[in-house]
């Protein structure tokens, strides 16, 4: 990718117009006035899904028959003037492991007769009810536990930019269809990275919210979902819809009001936390650090207070959590047939089968280690009100790779930056910050306090309109 090819607008501007390629406000403002209506949208979508889903490999269900039905009921609710939501009609996914009432959830593996969902989670919902357009159910690897989008059941889903790069994962068929401009909005989940990673390795914006906000069907320490999509401002039209309490999942807290639409913060008088070196795992790319700390140059430019913020996650807690996620899914694993455990992606199954080694005493402290990392990010983060790091070490690795290191005998050495995070409930933001020298998308990590994931975007809201051409995604060129 040329330096020419980056350049875009400083507001990050889709560069295209056919209505796949609108943001959701856009889309919005379209069919409020009349200028379209969901239907021509979902024709365009669908369009843009066939020319481009044989090579990507974005999703497990797509059904353009029912999508074109819920995209005409929505256009008899503009025409009537009674849309449910000013998001009626607009297009969203949801990953595969959110589940839609009669889909089958088989959590990226190969596994004969998944489990059929009997009803809608909290997010499928609330969607619904806003009368968004569920376009289908996007992909992941097998039990979500690879950053990448290989898996047993649907094969490679692959990077929009450049397919011979990876999707990132676990909301590997998110970030494709987000970066691909199948519609504006994507939803994942995260429990260790896996909304940021795949922002960050295809130049989008994401949130990872604070503990319960975006309620959940099935709650998990350190898990999350959220949105991915190509602009900061469409991140906060979906959280406006999905980022409400429900009795179903028992972490749904009653947060204060989100301003979501508080405008581009100023940064002024903010003291931020620069993290560039995470403590444990792999070794930050030096290009990665460069644009990083140029995003952070920015906000000290604008009045900020930048301090280093010291390692805080230390190389023995980040082996606990990747000990103790393997014995959790070694518990299914094992409970497989021999036949059916040939079917498990041979990665992900020779990585469960390392947990059968953790004995009831150290399968204790391994749970444990995650409330000392949230204990050690509460403790070293406190006095901040933003934190700015790299989201992962490295840029895009190849699409055929399980994982950044092709070892399962390693622990995950590409979540250090954002592992924390999920651990201490404190809301994480992606955002591009630049690009490698042969094009691949570079992300910054914007954390901050627990509840405050309205001030999180609005601060990621500022550097997207501040950062310069160099780092803006061109969403043109994604052909």
């Amino acid at each position: 990718m040329s330096e020419d090819t980056r350049q875009g607008t400083t507001s990050g501007a889709t560069g295209a117009a056919r209505p796949s390629a609108m943001s959701a406000a856009a889309l919005a403002e379209a069919y409020a006035a009349g200028r379209l209506n969901p239907s021509e949208v979902a024709e365009d979508v669908i369009a843009r899904i066939t020319e481009r889903e044989r090579v990507l490999n974005a999703f497990y269900v797509f059904d353009a028959g029912a999508v074109r039905a819920a995209a005409a009921a929505s256009s008899v609710r503009w025409a009537a003037g009674a849309p449910r939501s000013p998001l009626d009609g607009v297009p969203v996914t949801v990953k595969e492991n959110i589940p839609r009432r009669g889909v089958p959830v088989p959590a990226g593996t190969a596994l004969p007769n998944p489990p059929v969902a009997q009803e809608n989670s909290p997010i499928v919902d609330r969607l619904e009810e806003a009368g968004l357009v569920i376009l289908g159910s996007t992909t992941m690897p097998d039990y979500g536990m690879l950053s990448s989008g290989v898996s047993s059941r649907h094969g490679i889903t692959r990077n929009a930019w450049d397919p011979a790069l990876t999707s990132g994962g676990s909301s590997a068929g998110a970030g494709t269809a987000a970066a691909a401009g199948y519609g504006p909005l994507h939803v994942g989940t995260d429990i260790g990275g896996s909304v940021r990673l795949p922002a960050t390795w295809a130049g989008l914006a994401a949130l990872k919210p604070s503990p319960g906000l975006v309620p959940l069907h099935e709650p998990y320490t350190g898990r999350a979902a959220g949105p991915i999509t190509r602009s900061v401002d469409d991140a906060a039209l979906l959280m406006t819809v999905i980022g409400r309490p429900d009795r179903r999942d028992y972490s749904s807290r009653p947060y204060p009001a989100m301003d979501w639409f508080g405008g581009a913060a100023d940064p002024a008088g903010l003291r931020i936390g620069l993290q560039l070196d995470a403590g444990s795992g792999i070794e930050p790319d030096p290009e990665v650090l460069d644009a990083v700390s140029g995003a952070a140059g920015l906000f000290a430019a604008a009045g900020a207070r930048v301090e280093v913020l010291p390692p805080f996650m230390a190389p023995e807690q980040l082996k606990g959590v990747d000990d103790f996620w393997r014995t959790k899914f070694y518990a299914q694993y094992s409970r497989l047939c021999p036949q059916e455990q040939e079917l498990i992606l041979p990665y992900v199954a020779e990585w469960c089968r390392r947990g059968a080694r953790c004995g009831g005493v150290e399968t204790v402290a391994n749970f444990h280690r995650m409330a000392e990392i949230q204990q050690a990010a509460a403790r070293a983060t406190g006095g901040f009100d933003l934190m700015l790091s790299p989201v992962a070490p490295m840029a895009a690795f190849p699409a055929e790779w399980p994982m950044p290191q092709r070892d399962p005998a390693l622990p995950m050495g590409h979540i250090s930056f954002t592992l924390p995070y999920n651990m201490s409930g404190q809301p994480a933001a992606s955002v591009n910050c630049g690009f490698t020298a042969d094009g691949r998308t570079i992300g910054l990590q914007i954390a901050g306090q627990v509840a405050g994931d309205d001030r999180v975007l609005a601060a990621a809201r500022w550097y997207e309109k501040h950062r310069p051409p160099s780092a803006v995604p061109d969403w043109g060129a994604v052909a």
